[in-house]
């Protein structure tokens, strides 16, 4: 018998992909179901270049 995934959470899945730029999204099922959404986030800064005085 093939169970029915809760509108709700997919909403939740795809928006959550959609507005994140680095990451990822971890979902967890319990006896085929969806139990949790984890979501890490990472911000990229970029790096600066150090100047080395001449001599």
């Amino acid at each position: 018998m093939e169970k029915q995934i809760d509108q709700d959470k997919i909403h939740t899945i795809l928006t959550t992909l959609k507005e994140l730029e680095y990451g990822c999204v971890t979902i967890t099922v319990h006896e085929g179901d969806i139990t949790q959404i984890d979501i890490t986030e990472k911000k990229r800064f970029a790096l600066k270049k150090k100047q080395q005085n001449k001599k």
